[in-house]
């Protein structure tokens, strides 16, 4: 590799239909006005950044080629799947929503200089790269005595879990329904709610992650695999009163389930029948895509209920910056208590694209969270 470049994990899907995932060899930037050089050294992969890495790519397709420092890995895109996708065609894309790392170098601005040598976490794109250049206001400063490894997740799923919260505020709701509960988004979701002693209707799929959550002190915790789900999820969402759900896996009948079960805990107050059902407002918002089957909507729920997209960027552009800006304060005063990620394993970039490695991660599990050194040799 040549002195002053990097490697940045690229994304690029051919208009012939063809996904193909590389290492580029860039220049290092340099500082900007206002802005720092970050050596990078922690990035999460979140689901979110799935979604950019693979597009709508076939991976049981996927062809690896290349070097072991240096590898490329291919895979066909369905052409079903190509209208989609019209954005991006023949567009090399950097990926990577988020990580930490050290300032290496600055301007000569006071705000900037002031964070040489400093260990921060970043929200911005294009962070599976060696080294990110960044406008100094937009970096989280880390405490001396804190890993980059524990402040690389400080945005994504801390911001996910208070927007949540702040959410169900907004719109007048009063306890919350999350799928995929046991997550490490989940477990954020539960200490918040916890303290602010808010209910919360933990939904999980797997016996272990139920029992995890219960360990946490979890009131509700509702299984899929239980041959009385249905019943349990309605007397748990009866008990709370939760109005508003957040769902992660968003195929399959699991949305639906959740609208008819608000339905019939808000219909045993009903003095008379109506046909429209009740009047109580029931919103399940879809902010991931863990299944990948259409969602199924039965519509037996009345007439009083909404379902839609949630993500936390359009949350941060709503609100607004002054906002964010607090939210930021208490993420930073919390990272190792209510905000706390833990990793399954640290990969580099080249083992990115392992077939064996993408396929351990893309099953995203609860509780198997992959942490990406770019700079791990």
């Amino acid at each position: 590799m040549a002195q002053g470049s990097q490697l940045q994990l690229r994304s690029l899907i051919r208009s012939t239909g063809e996904l193909e995932l590389s290492l580029a060899e860039i220049p290092i930037p340099r500082p900007g006005l206002g802005e720092v050089l970050v050596r990078i050294e922690a990035s999460p992969l979140n689901p979110s950044d799935h979604g950019l890495l693979f597009g709508a790519a076939d991976m049981s397709a996927a062809v690896a080629s290349g070097t072991r420092a240096r590898p490329t890995v291919t895979a066909p895109v369905p052409p079903s799947a190509m209208k989609s996708m019209a954005a991006r065609l023949d567009q090399s894309l950097p990926v990577g929503n988020e990580g930490a790392g050290v300032v290496v170098e600055t301007d000569a601005s006071d705000a900037a200089r002031a964070l040489k040598g400093k260990k921060v976490a970043m929200l911005g794109g294009a962070m599976y790269s060696q080294f990110r250049s960044i406008a100094a206001d937009q970096c989280l400063l880390l405490p001396d005595d804190m890993t980059v490894a524990e402040g690389a997740s400080a945005f994504v799923n801390p911001m996910t879990a208070l927007g949540m919260i702040d959410t169900m505020r907004r719109e007048g709701h009063h306890a919350i329904v999350h799928t995929a509960a046991a997550s490490n988004l989940g477990q954020m979701l539960h200490r918040l709610c916890a303290a602010e002693n808010i209910k919360l209707v933990n939904i999980v799929r797997a016996d272990d992650q139920e029992t995890l959550l219960r360990g946490m002190g979890a009131g509700y915790v509702c299984n899929t695999r239980s041959p009385h789900f249905i019943e349990e999820l309605t007397d748990a969402i009866d008990a709370t009163g939760a109005t508003i759900a957040f769902d992660a896996v968003g195929g399959g009948p699991l949305a639906g389930q959740i609208l008819r079960a608000m339905e019939v805990a808000a219909s045993k107050n009903l003095k008379t029948y109506s046909r429209y059902g009740s009047t109580v407002h029931k919103q399940v918002y879809l902010y991931g895509g863990l299944d990948p089957r259409l969602t199924e909507l039965a519509r037996d729920y009345g007439m009083a209920w909404g379902i839609g997209g949630w993500l936390v960027m359009n949350f941060m552009q709503k609100v607004g910056a002054a906002a964010v800006g607090k939210l930021k304060e208490r993420i930073s005063s919390e990272l190792r208590t209510t905000f706390l990620s833990k990793y399954t394993k640290e990969i580099s970039l080249a083992e990115i694209l392992q077939l064996e490695v993408i396929a351990a991660y893309r099953k995203r599990e609860t509780g198997q969270k992959y942490l990406v050194n770019p700079n791990r040799q």
